[in-house]
């Protein structure tokens, strides 16, 4: 048996995106620039799926530009509200401590330009208190930029909130919605938000291609010169055949949102249920107020890169948090900003299911996890000195 538990990190492709794709490349192969007939038709498809994407969030067609994918989204997003502010003398931003890395290292780059940053405490639920934002709000504050869905503990964020103080205060508000689209109901007029940055192959769409929102009035600041595409703010051919892919995709999960949520949630629960019976182990984030398919536990006394590797042995795929961290020997910076010590933060699993998850598979999933953690502790100097009551527990 083999299990993908890996969906935050990337989905399978749908047929629905698949074909549309096919579909560009055989019949829709002209330049949408193109003053033909031939390049009319693929401006026509471009433009369709533009006005696709856009109903789904509840946006206008005008107001969709399409991007390499979430993190030059982000960048665009960030960038653009920072240019926004300077014209006026703000150079205040305030976001979060456990943003995505094309988050924080955007607003690195701008603390080195003179931008002054807030990052805003994750509290131990994974969730970002309005009140808080509020207070930290400043005369120079020129954005706020707070993720939607966290990609690694699945916290859904009081969005709807959050942007209703940004609106009052008169800031811009952005957020990385790249693990809710598709998966949670999103109208950017309903909460406030100016700016949304999204990623196909988070919903079954193809790799290479996402989308940014910005609403209508707001001036975005080019990452790429050079020609008129995307109304003169984002040079270079545009891709037209992973537009539609990305179009087809969410216009199909979109269309399932809502069975597709109540059957991952129960799936999710019932993982977590069976997970939360291991000793010395807890969830990471509030236990509903995440998105579908996310579970996300540590486990005291193990190493979560040995704990992937034994987990694929026997057929399941699985991350200890973002896959542009994988890399990283470091612990997660998410775990830590919500209060995980190092130590506990080391042994973490991020496990995030599809629609198409059974009982049978979190069933299968639950006992491989319990076998694989108790045979790691089972040589484990750490659990040995937790056991022996040398080193108290933690969890």
């Amino acid at each position: 048996m083999r299990i993908y538990a890996d969906n935050a990190a990337t989905t399978k492709m749908s047929r629905a995106a698949i074909d549309a794709m096919v579909d560009c490349m055989e019949s829709h192969y002209g330049n949408p620039s193109s003053l033909y007939e031939l390049g009319q038709e693929a401006k026509e498809r471009l433009e369709q799926a533009r006005a696709e994407i856009a109903a789904v969030i509840h946006a206008e067609p005008g107001e969709i530009y399409f991007t390499s994918g979430g993190s030059e989204a982000d960048n665009q997003a960030i960038r653009s509200g920072a240019a926004i502010g300077k014209k006026t003398g703000k150079r205040h931003i305030i976001s979060t401590a456990f943003e995505h890395h094309a988050v924080l290292h955007t607003l690195k780059k701008l603390e080195e330009e003179g931008f002054e940053i807030t990052l805003l405490p994750v509290h131990e639920d994974g969730l970002v208190r309005v009140e808080e934002l509020e207070a930290a709000i400043r005369d120079d504050t020129c954005l706020v930029t707070i993720m939607f869905a966290n990609n690694e503990i699945g916290t859904i964020q009081p969005i709807r909130e959050l942007g209703a103080v940004c609106k009052a205060r008169g800031v811009l508000f952005h957020t990385d919605a790249v693990q809710a689209v598709g998966h949670l109901p999103i109208d950017v007029k309903d909460c406030n938000i100016d700016l949304l940055s999204s990623s196909a192959h988070k919903f079954h769409g193809p790799k290479g291609v996402g989308f940014l929102y910005a609403r209508k009035g707001v001036r975005l600041t080019n990452l790429i010169e050079g020609g008129a595409q995307e109304k003169g703010k984002r040079a270079g051919t545009e891709n037209l055949a992973g537009a539609a892919g990305m179009a087809a995709a969410l216009r199909e999960v979109a269309g399932h949102m809502t069975e597709n949520a109540a059957h991952m949630s129960a799936l999710r629960d019932r993982l977590i249920a069976g997970l939360a019976e291991i000793p010395h182990s807890a969830l990471n984030g509030d236990a509903k107020k995440r998105l579908p398919g996310n579970v996300n536990f540590c486990f005291e006394g193990i190493e979560g890169e040995s704990l992937l590797l034994l987990l694929d042995e026997r057929g399941i795929c699985a991350s200890s948090g973002s896959a542009c961290t994988s890399g990283s020997l470091d612990p997660s910076h998410v775990l830590l900003a919500i209060g995980r010590v190092h130590d506990v933060a080391h042994g973490s699993l991020r496990l995030t299911i599809g629609e198409d998850a059974t009982e049978e598979e979190i069933d299968y999933i639950v006992r491989n996890v319990r076998e694989v953690v108790e045979y790691l502790r089972g040589f484990s100097p750490v659990w040995r000195d937790l056991t022996s009551g040398k080193t108290p527990f933690i969890l």
